[in-house]
Parts: structure tokens; sequence; C-alpha cells
């Protein structure tokens, strides 16, 4: 698969873009250089002092965490957000590590289950969707899975500082992984499709209509995405979850694909693209209640509401 194509950088960057810039690559180099279980405490060190002063992302996560499972004590909801910011400091450290690893140092940590699932539906030839999101360690998932030799297009949204994002892509796309951003994607995930190709998509997110359409996540409506299912019925690509998940027996991760999902197919369109993203959020729902500390609780994903309803983060 082709390289990148970076982002064109603006020929005088801000002066609050070059701090961020240097700030990171600072960051990334420093942690990169420490040993993977020193650079691992340390970004869950990281992740505790999150914890402690980032009150709003907290009170956020706990609003979401009520809503999800209200039958839960709250301490219950706070021991599981307390363990997801260990885990965001952990992919931090992973992150960080990434350039210096290798497919043998890699595979000491990550293994597959379920990979003859993505082969059998990459082999139809028709594409494969991979139906993702913030849960477990995605930034590593796809950067794994390029160093296995399967590189994969990946549906991501473009950072506001052009020298970080190209910066951050360049390390996600090192393994032959490419990027297409979310304001111009369509175009060439139709493509890649018709190269059966695979795209990732992260499809847990706050969205607002048109693109987005309300289906069920934990029991409460959530605009969701329906860019997914679209694609999915006009090209007959296959569709199947695949996340990387830490698996606390075995102290490693595990990059789980689960089996292609079968689509709803009628003769009324805009029924089948509801039903489909109702299926696709009920998937990743199933796979948050399994793993619930590694979801991406902070995020305000009940953001956008039907008309007439109240905000659930005033």
């Amino acid at each position: 698969m082709a390289a990148i194509s970076q982002t064109s950088l603006p020929v005088t960057p801000s002066f609050r873009e070059n701090v961020e810039y240097w700030a990171l690559r600072g960051l990334v180099g420093a942690i990169g250089l420490l040993p993977r279980s020193i650079a691992r405490g340390t970004g869950a060190a990281i992740g505790w002092v999150c914890w402690k002063g980032l009150g709003g992302l907290r009170r956020t996560g706990l609003r979401n965490l009520k809503l999800a499972f209200p039958e839960k004590t709250e301490e219950e909801r706070r021991e599981i957000l307390h363990k997801l910011y260990i885990r965001l400091g952990w992919q931090m450290a992973e992150f960080c590590k990434m350039r210096g690893y290798t497919l043998e140092s890699a595979s000491k940590f990550v293994r597959y289950e379920g990979l003859e699932n993505y082969l059998q539906a990459r082999d139809k030839g028709k594409g494969v969707l991979v139906l993702t999101g913030h849960l477990g360690a995605w930034e590593l998932s796809s950067f794994y899975h390029s160093l296995r030799g399967y590189p994969m297009s990946l549906v991501i949204r473009r950072l506001d500082n052009p020298r970080v994002d190209a910066f951050v892509n360049g390390i996600r796309c090192m393994h032959g992984n490419r990027v297409l951003h979310k304001d111009d994607f369509a175009r060439g995930l139709l493509s890649a499709m018709q190269r059966g190709e695979t795209v990732g998509i992260l499809m847990d997110t706050n969205m607002t209509p048109p693109q987005g359409v309300f289906v069920p996540f934990f029991g409460v409506e959530a605009c969701t995405a329906s860019g997914l299912a679209r694609v999915a019925l006009k090209t007959g690509a296959a569709v199947l979850p695949g996340f990387l998940l830490w698996e606390e027996s075995e102290r490693r991760y595990v990059l789980h694909f689960g089996e292609e999902l079968s689509l709803v197919r009628t003769e009324d369109t805009q029924a089948d693209i509801l039903a489909n993203t109702a299926l696709f959020t009920s998937t990743i729902e199933s796979y948050v209640r399994r793993y619930p500390e590694q979801w991406l609780w902070v995020h305000r994903r009940w953001k956008t509401r039907p008309e007439g309803e109240g905000s659930f983060y005033k």
C-alpha cells in the first residue's frame, strides 16, 4: 500500500504550533528511550495526574457511566473511570515507543484472536471495513496489524495543528498504513473498497445530523455516524469488529477480530442504513460491556440530543 500523503504544512507555522510540535516530539522522544515497563509506568503516572487534575473530563466520564450503568454504585463507576486513565497512560507510552517496535518485539506483548475472520473477509476481494472505536489500545492496533503485513487505511479526524498531525500520522503509517481524514474521506473510502483494501473506522463518537442518525447505545439514543453502513451497503464490503484489548489475566494485548457481521438488506435503503448503524453500535457496546475500563468515557458521546431533549452535560 502506498505511503501516506502528508498534510501540507504552512510556510510559516505559528508560534503556538511550533511549541506544541516540539513539546510532543520531546515527549515522544524521551518516553520512547525508556524501557517499555518504565515507559508504561510513566504513562500510568501521567494518567493518575490527569485523573486528579482534570475535573471537567472526570465529571463527563462519571455522567456517561451513570447513563450506561445506572445499576452500578458511584464507587464502582469511579473505579472504572480511574482504571481508564491508567489505560490511557499506557496507550500514550505505547505510542511513544511504537517507532522502535519490530514484529518480533511487539509480538511478545500482542497476539491475535480471530485473525482467520479478517483473512476470510479480506479474501472475498470486496474490501474490509473494520468496525472499531476508542476502546483498548486503538493506536497500537492498526500499527501492529501493519507490522504483521496487513496495512490498512484509517479514518481519522485531522488534528488542528498541521505539524502535529503530520508527525503523528508519520508514526501511524511507518509500515504501510494510510490516513483518510474525516473531512475528505468519502471518495478515498469508496476507492479503497473497489481495490479490495482494508479501512478501519472509529464509530463511537458523537455526531450531528445529517451525517449522524439516532440509534441506541447503552439504551440511550446516541447520534451516530451512518457512513459505514452506507458504504457497506453500496460496495458489498465485509464489516467485522476489531479491537486491541488489554487482557489482565495474560498481561498482554489481544487483537480481537470478530466474525463478519450480517447486514440488513431490504428494498428500503434508509431503513437499512438505520438498522445497520444500530447493529454496528450494539456490537461496539457488547465489547465495551466486557471491557468497560478501556473505553473513552470522557468523550461526550451523548452530546447531540433528539429535538426537544435537554443536554446531559450541563
